[in-house]
């Protein structure tokens, strides 16, 4: 069957696509009731069967329906850190600016699956005003987040005023883009958007992708085009059972975004969304997988491990531990742990030509 040329939204056009079998579609449409579908040609081109890792972040499964006690409709907390609409404000020098509830694609694991993609688009203007006045009013935000949604879905032509208002608040430092659309929609990535970013402020861009089986030529195309034009990258990644939770998968997706001029940021445990179960790995194993990957892949490959604490705590490093106290009969040192497993006391015991 030939591949989608159009954005795949419905249920029907699942099946129409040999995503999903016909007689799973009474349960998918029950999910997609719910969490709302979307999976660009990009996308869809590079699927290769039901389980591959393509198909396990964007195309629904029943497991969506099955809800665990701990999981949450708002599993990181933005509803307390919204003082007004399209504002997220939890850290006292950087705050997120939500401009569109909308992405190109629909991660079944998101954890904002709850709000992003059903019902409004695009903030109104003034909303958006509203919005800009907050961080104006605000000299000790350093930093602006723009989020969502997908941000890079704005055409640049409405992207273009938010830039300008930005760039005209003194004490905003920094424009941080959070997307997914150099990945999943690269022909959006356009010389006419990066007109758009091109502020006096400096913008960056962090691209989340989760296998190295999303960069494929028109991705690398799209970040080399942001990368030449002076625009840094960093990448973030969320652990997910079945799609990336090996050395191997992780090494792989590493390398390539180091190879495209990508620095990998964080990978994200698993937040506690609703639906998403089948997705989380454990803590343990997401230390057992960073320090596997400390011994064999380059510093500038290395990403930080981190926990959102759920009810709006903050997000936290939770990688390996290498070092703990120990006490040596003459006082206290450390035990350290190498790449490979071995312990070491530091400091050293003095050999005999010390001192």
């Amino acid at each position: 069957m030939a591949r989608s040329t159009r954005t795949i939204r419905t249920t029907q056009s699942l099946a129409d696509n040999a995503l999903v079998r016909e007689e799973d579609l009474p349960v998918i449409r029950e999910v997609a009731e719910r969490y709302a579908v979307s999976i660009t040609p990009a996308m869809h081109q590079i699927i290769t069967g039901p389980d591959d890792p393509i198909a396990r972040q964007f195309v629904p499964t029943g497991a969506e329906l099955v809800i665990a006690p701990e999981e949450r409709a708002d599993p990181i907390g933005d509803d307390p850190f919204t003082p007004v609409k399209g504002i997220t404000h939890r850290y006292p020098d950087r705050l997120l600016l939500k401009p569109m509830h909308l992405c190109p694609v629909y991660c079944r694991f998101c954890f904002r699956r709850e709000v992003v993609g059903p019902g409004e688009g695009m903030l109104s203007a003034p909303e958006m005003e509203a919005s800009l006045d907050y961080i104006r009013s605000r000299p000790e935000v350093w930093e602006v987040i723009l989020t969502g949604g997908d941000p890079l879905l704005i055409s640049p032509a409405r992207l273009a005023p938010i830039m300008r208002a930005l760039d005209a608040i003194d004490h905003v430092k920094v424009i941080r883009f959070h997307t997914r659309v150099p990945v999943v929609d690269p022909q959006r990535i356009t010389d006419e958007l990066i007109t758009a970013l091109g502020t006096e402020t400096p913008v960056w861009v962090v691209v989340h992708t989760n296998h190295r089986q999303e960069l494929g030529d028109d991705a690398r195309t799209a970040l080399r085009l942001l990368s030449r034009n002076g625009i840094p990258l960093l990448s973030q990644t969320v652990l997910l059972k079945g799609v990336n939770d090996t050395p191997q998968a992780l090494e792989d997706l590493f390398r390539t975004l180091v190879a495209n001029r990508v620095k990998p940021y964080y990978l994200h445990h698993g937040d506690l969304a609703q639906g998403t179960s089948h997705f989380r790995t454990t803590i343990a194993h997401g230390q057992d997988l960073m320090q596997k990957l400390r011994g064999r892949l380059s510093g500038t490959c290395q990403p930080t491990y981190v926990l959102d604490i759920p009810g709006g705590h903050g997000k936290v490093p939770i990688g390996p531990t290498y070092i703990n106290d120990t006490d040596t009969g003459s006082g206290a040192a450390h035990r350290v742990t190498d790449p490979w497993g071995t312990h070491h006391t530091y400091p050293p015991t003095p050999g005999p030509d010390a001192g």
